[in-house]
């Protein structure tokens, strides 16, 4: 019929006992009531529903699980470098290859506000020529359940 909705029944506590009907994915925990999920996948992102029947009334709690892959260690490429009258002008690009909703930044290593700071990939960078190495570069790729951050210290306006 038209309306109708099915769900799956995960685990069921009644009388003091837990049926899990997801042995091998799933781990219910009797002394908190939680639920474990293992291995866990993509697909395990989605509205979870738990719900709590006393006689005539029940209570509802929804919860929307995302599910995010951690980014991999990011590199950082030169698109592009020029050497004039002193100072070195490069334009870099920070990529992670993996990871779910990945976002940018870049700054120093020892947080001093200067050259290295942005919050893209992207980073257009000019410095004087030799660079003092004192505040190298430091792009950090980080999404909700991770972070990674590379180094870069530049010099001679070369790809080093």
């Amino acid at each position: 019929t038209k309306g109708l909705r099915k769900k799956q029944v995960l685990v069921r506590y009644s009388g003091g006992n837990p049926t899990n009907y997801t042995l091998g994915q799933m781990r219910f925990q009797e002394s908190d009531f939680s639920l474990e999920i293992l291995n866990t996948s993509r697909q395990d992102g989605q509205l979870y529903e738990y719900s709590v029947s006393k006689g005539p009334e029940e209570e509802v709690w929804q919860i929307q699980l995302k599910v995010y892959e951690p980014v991999s260690d990011p590199s950082i490429q030169i698109l592009s470098r020029e050497s004039a009258n002193g100072s070195c002008s490069v334009s870099l690009r920070c990529t992670a290859e993996r990871g779910d909703d990945v976002s940018y930044s870049w700054g120093s290593r020892d947080s001093a506000p200067g050259l290295c700071s942005g919050n893209s990939s992207f980073l257009n960078l000019s410095y004087p020529v030799p660079w003092d190495g004192s505040t190298p570069c430091v792009c950090t790729a980080r999404n909700p359940v991770s972070s990674r951050a590379v180094t870069l210290e530049p010099s001679q306006c070369s790809p080093e």
